[in-house]
């Protein structure tokens, strides 16, 4: 029988870090609020993960990956898999749904929860590069592509 014992991440980080400079932590303050202007119902809802979800043969994600993976809103759980240094993946290995919760989001659409679930899906890898990386490459693609799409919001799962 295997035993595991938990781990105290932030001790433990403190220490492996000790000898550099405090981490600076990012203090956002320049999002603007955007209130909808129709109920959630009749909204086009995009979904975006950062679970390091890939449909098929896309490529693997990489250290300080930047990029972004699009996600057919019809995949099916046996297509999809994930690569992500940020977090055990053995969950989403078994079921992509905890951190890429597709076929949650097709059940919302059907009973009429949400009014249109975007495709495609997004997922990307992150937690591993800086946040000048998310605000300067990462958001200003996925941003411009939710435009293309028509998408009132989007829902971010965070992995």
């Amino acid at each position: 029988m295997k035993h595991t014992m938990p781990v105290a991440y932030i001790p433990r980080t403190r220490d492996l870090y000790s000898d550099f400079i405090p981490y600076r932590w990012v203090h956002n303050e320049s999002t603007p609020f955007t209130p909808l202007t129709k109920p959630v119902a009749e909204c086009a809802i995009a979904m975006i993960s950062s679970g390091g979800i890939m449909y098929r043969d896309q490529p693997r994600f990489h250290r300080e990956d930047a990029s972004y993976r699009r996600i057919p809103i019809h995949a099916r759980p046996d297509e999809l898999s994930v690569w992500h240094f940020g977090y055990p993946t053995g969950d989403a290995e078994r079921d992509a749904n905890c951190v890429f919760p597709l076929e949650r989001m097709r059940e919302l659409e059907a009973s009429g929860v949400i009014g249109k679930l975007v495709d495609p899906a997004f997922s990307f890898m992150g937690g591993i590069y800086s946040a000048r990386k998310v605000r300067e490459e990462l958001a200003p693609q996925i941003v411009d592509e939710l435009k293309r799409a028509h998408a009132d919001a989007f829902f971010l799962v965070p992995a």
